[in-house]
């Protein structure tokens, strides 16, 4: 007699169920979405009329958006919106993603500089909420990215610094949440410094708009190092840490300067040691922190490797080297806009429509921020949130849309270890107030 196998072979398959939403949590985003008014603002704001694919550009990004926030990183990804009651979790019209296309084509510099707005206001209206510093200090660091791309037909894409081809966006993010504050698509072979002028002078009132009230303190690599950048920050009331690379002549002579006795031991990891000073560079505060390979391993490197950053903040040395070392946090948020999200592709050949995708990738970036904030989803031992812990935890939760006495009901796993959170937080999203009209 056969035996009967009782194995995963015996599984059938079929995608039939109309009910089933693959990413329930996206009811999450989509209430606090709704409650920051975000189509409304985008309808209002960036104005397409005329253009192909322009009419009602707020549908089409939330479209955009909440399939980035489900983890989309291609146009064609947004038809997982589509799939099963998906659509009715959310507050939009969901759109095909040949229309989604078309409207990103329909993109100007002007318009993207309008959903540079939209951003901004997005922003305030999400502070306003209590996701905001309110008269805390608030810590900004500022980095630029490689967005490698493929093929010969992406235009402004080039060859950078890093001999890949791709674009060379710059971003600034808050330190505390991970946040982006504002973002802009470069060309490829912008220098590191290209428009950081116009973006400071564009990003500290759009963060004083939206209620940043107390002190704000810039952190940036050597990249952007210029006296014309301290120049601005000056103007603007904003405090700063700004390594420089410790190559030049005249930073070398400096640094050799500092008495021996003067250098103070930090903690460093087994195998090195690490120590910090302090000195002064043309009138302004320098900090210095040199490291060495110690035992077997110092054959490979004897000799002192500098650092250094120049600075107008108060504190020792050894805290202000500790504080500018915490910049390397905004590649955690450069990372979550890459991995398996938005920003992993630029899908467009249109320069302009690739800082629209920028645009739609910050705004999902900061909307799952937000809900985690405001709904109370950062564990009490982290500082940051991390968008695949999101997803896997609270947004990419299967579900069953039902009618339970004429009330549309979710229906989530039973046992899910964090049904409990996940239900607080949609109370507490619920209880954001509406954003003003």
């Amino acid at each position: 007699m056969r035996q009967v196998s009782r194995g995963i072979d015996r599984v059938a398959v079929t995608f039939d169920e109309p009910n089933l939403v693959a990413n329930a949590g996206l009811v999450l985003v989509a209430t606090l979405a709704k409650r920051l008014g975000l189509e409304r603002l985008c309808d209002a704001t960036i104005d397409l009329s005329g253009r192909v694919g322009g009419f009602r550009p707020g549908r089409k990004i939330l479209t955009l958006v909440h399939a980035m926030v489900a983890g989309a990183s291609h146009i064609d990804h947004a038809d997982l919106l589509r799939a099963g009651a998906t659509a009715e979790v959310l507050d939009h019209r969901v759109m095909a993603p040949s229309t989604l296309g078309t409207f990103l084509r329909s993109f100007t510099f002007g318009h993207v500089r309008q959903f540079e707005r939209v951003i901004g206001l997005a922003l305030a209206a999400a502070w306003a909420a209590g996701a905001g510093p309110g008269a805390e200090r608030l810590v900004v660091d500022i980095d630029s990215t490689i967005d490698e791309v493929h093929g010969k037909k992406k235009a402004g894409a080039a060859f950078g610094y890093t001999k890949k081809l791709g674009y060379h966006p710059i971003l600034a993010t808050r330190a505390s949440t991970g946040e982006i504050l504002h973002a802009r698509m470069r060309k490829g072979s912008a220098n590191t410094q290209r428009g950081v002028k116009r973006f400071i002078e564009e990003l500290v009132p759009r963060l004083r708009r939206a209620g940043a009230t107390g002190e704000i303190v810039l952190r940036v690599d050597s990249g952007f190092w210029s006296k014309e950048t301290i120049a601005v920050l000056g103007r603007l009331g904003v405090r700063y840490t700004m390594a420089v690379r410790t190559g030049t002549k005249a930073l070398a002579r400096e640094i050799a300067g500092i008495a021996e006795d003067a250098w103070v031991e930090i903690d460093y990891p087994e195998g090195g040691r690490a120590e910090v000073a302090e000195c002064t560079y043309k009138g302004r505060r320098l900090i210095v922190r040199r490291t060495r390979l110690v035992g077997a391993q110092a054959a490979l490197w004897p000799d002192w490797r500098h650092f250094a950053f120049l600075t107008d903040l108060e504190g020792t040395a050894v805290e202000l080297d500790a504080f500018h070392r915490h910049h390397a946090v905004v590649e955690l948020a450069i990372d979550d806009l890459k991995e398996g999200a938005g920003m992993e592709h630029c899908p467009s050949g249109n320069f302009s429509a690739n800082g629209a995708w920028l645009c739609c990738a910050v705004l999902a970036h900061n909307l799952m921020r937000w809900t985690a904030a405001l709904g109370d989803l950062v564990d009490a031992d982290q500082t940051l949130v991390v968008a695949r812990t999101l997803r896997t935890r609270y947004l990419a939760v299967p579900g069953r849309l039902v009618n339970r006495s004429g009330r549309p009901t979710l229906r989530m796993p039973e046992r899910w270890p964090w049904a409990l959170r996940f239900n607080q937080a949609l109370a507490d999203l619920r209880a954001v107030a509406f954003a003003p009209t």
